[in-house]
């Protein structure tokens, strides 16, 4: 035989239900009460989210130039890229040019700088005669070049320090 659900019953101080409406199941508080802890997890969890957005908002926005900055500019460079291989069976070279700007922090800087530019430019050129076109697509490639240029100036001028490589311009062609 088959059991009959079990029905729950009111507590003392409770009215019955009338005989002809059926009666609430005994879940629907708990369901009430996870909806609500629900609706503060989603609700706490979206202004995390809006006071994350707005503080690196505040961090990432307008900056204003520093007091103290100087820049140093270097001749334009245009070296071949290291070619992928053959198309069509006539190997196309392709060209880099880049102008680049070099910012210090410090203008005393400057004049550390200056001597050391041959060395500077020879780091630039052995690296960049090695990259492939590919290796520049996207914004990610132009972030990585720049990155790495500056670790390269950063070594050849030690123990001076180099704030940043600006690129002024940027041609694959």
């Amino acid at each position: 035989m088959a059991k009959k659900p079990k029905v729950a019953k009111p507590e003392a101080g409770e009215a019955t239900p009338p005989e002809g409406e059926a009666q609430k199941p005994a879940g629907g508080r708990k369901k009430l009460i996870l909806a609500g802890a629900g609706a503060v997890v989603v609700l706490a969890g979206a202004g995390g989210g809006f006071y994350y957005m707005k503080s690196k908002a505040a961090h990432d926005g307008p900056v204003a130039p520093k007091a103290h900055v100087a820049y140093v500019d270097l001749k334009d460079m245009t070296v071949n890229l290291t070619s992928p291989g053959q198309q069509g069976g006539v190997e196309r070279t392709r060209y880099l040019k880049l102008k680049v700007s070099l910012e210090v922090s410090d203008p005393k800087v400057v004049t550390d700088v200056q001597p050391l530019l041959p060395r500077i430019e020879d780091a630039f050129q052995v690296y960049t005669r090695e990259l492939r076109p590919s290796d520049l697509e996207g914004s990610a490639g132009v972030y990585r070049l720049k990155e790495e240029l500056l670790r390269r100036v950063n070594v050849a001028i030690h123990p001076a320090r180099v704030e940043a490589v600006l690129l002024k311009e940027i041609l694959v062609q």
